[in-house]
């Protein structure tokens, strides 16, 4: 009897976890995997420095799914399929041990993201699934979709002019949003959400805070001047303006907002969130008399990094000689004001490249969640980033791929049975 064949396009994350699942769960399926560039699992290969950030130590998916700006409500559903729990038994029964950091970010023990490249490429040999690179997908027709429902055959059409046939498709070709991709899934009457980028750093050209690039403060709390966004975490200042956790989160939640902005806009940073102007205002006074002989700047009570310090401290006026028993009224005020609520005009985005996922893609109406099956073409699937669902950093992202994938591969390993 001929195997049945899918053709999975994409050579990341979700779309290996499709293939390898897909080959596992039915050995009458022949598995070929497709990919545009030279290179398979790249986001893999950087994310996390180089580790992997697996995914995230969190057993509640009524919490998880509070770490997605888009998608919550579809991902709420398939997690009942494949949760984090299952992620690290996968990955465990294969001989990959993962470890939680105290932030919660899961990795391999081994602390390299080839652990994570090497399981899944054996298993990829194990079930014997082909892998075909530099493989761009021009274009995808359904042929005699007039026969009766199994009979229908995709012919998928690569840029060299070859094809290849698959009774089933499974579309896990992430984020690149401005490629041909979506002019041919439009032509498979799918409707997408604009593709924009997500997780991006902040530029400040001319700021005179890059002076600063490196310097990390632990803790902050980001506002977008003008909309209810905000967030907080640790925050790094680099050579272009300010990227870490806190920017990254709030890029991520905010992408559509300051897409149409253009990325011209303006944030507060609270160097020091355990204070408000307010409460800063009362420890000031009593600081004034505690330590009133010290000079400002040899004397940081907030534990910020020295040269945040006194970088803020000349932000604010405050010589280097001044003691805080004479530090002036209008200068103590602008000092708060700089620690609780320093304004910046942010002008463009760079790319965080480690961690760079794309907001927006197939809407999540149109696919059943049951399954990852489109709802428009019998026996075509998705997986990870087309669809229209994105996370904050910290492991989210790849929960999403091995999620989607793995409900994709039982969908389609059932559907051959049907």
């Amino acid at each position: 009897m001929q195997k049945k064949r899918l053709i999975v396009i994409g050579g990341g994350a979700a779309g290996f976890f499709c293939a390898v699942n897909a080959a596992r769960l039915n050995p009458a399926l022949e598995v070929l995997l497709v990919e545009k560039s030279n290179k398979l699992l790249s986001k893999v290969k950087v994310s996390g420095g180089g580790r992997c950030n697996v995914t995230h130590a969190c057993f509640s998916i009524a919490e998880m799914i509070k770490k997605y700006p888009r998608g919550a409500g579809f991902l709420k559903k398939i997690f009942h399929h494949f949760f984090t729990t299952d992620t690290i038994a996968w990955f465990t029964e294969r001989g990959v041990e993962l470890k939680t950091e105290a932030d919660g970010r899961m990795f391999p023990v081994s602390n390299s993201s080839q652990t994570i490249i090497d399981c899944l490429m054996k298993e990829a040999n194990k079930y014997g699934v082909t892998i075909m690179m530099n493989a761009e997908v021009k274009g995808l027709k359904l042929e005699s979709s007039k026969l009766k429902i199994g009979s229908e055959k995709f012919t998928v059409l690569f840029g060299n002019n070859k094809t290849e046939y698959a009774d089933f498709i499974c579309i896990a070709c992430g984020g690149y949003p401005k490629t041909s991709q979506y002019e041919w899934l439009k032509e498979q009457g799918h409707l997408i959400d604009e593709p924009i980028p997500s997780l991006f750093t902040f530029n400040m050209p001319g700021n005179a805070i890059t002076a600063l690039m490196g310097v990390s403060a632990e803790q902050t709390s980001v506002k977008i001047v003008g909309t209810k966004l905000s967030a907080e975490g640790p925050l790094l200042i680099t050579h272009w303006g300010m990227s870490g956790p806190a920017i990254l989160k709030l890029s991520a939640w905010g992408a559509r907002e300051l897409a149409i902005g253009n990325y011209q806009f303006a944030i507060t940073v609270n160097w020091i969130p355990a204070f408000n102007e307010n409460s800063l205002r009362e420890r000031m006074q009593k600081l004034r008399f505690d330590i009133a002989t010290q000079k400002i700047v040899n004397r940081n009570p907030f534990g910020l990094p020295s040269r945040l310090w006194e970088y803020l401290l000349k932000q604010s006026g405050i010589k280097n000689e001044l003691r805080w028993a004479d530090l002036p009224a209008a200068a103590q005020n602008k000092l708060i004001k700089n620690l609780c609520a320093q304004e910046f005009s942010v002008n463009g985005k760079t790319t965080f490249k480690e961690e760079f996922v794309t907001a927006g893609g197939i809407r999540l109406e149109e696919i059943d969640h049951n399954t990852m099956q489109s709802k428009k073409l019998p026996h075509l699937f998705f997986a990870g980033e087309i669809i229209d669902v994105d996370g904050i950093t910290g492991g989210f992202n790849f929960q999403n791929a091995w999620t989607t994938g793995w409900v994709a591969a039982k969908g389609i390993s059932e559907g051959l049975k049907s």
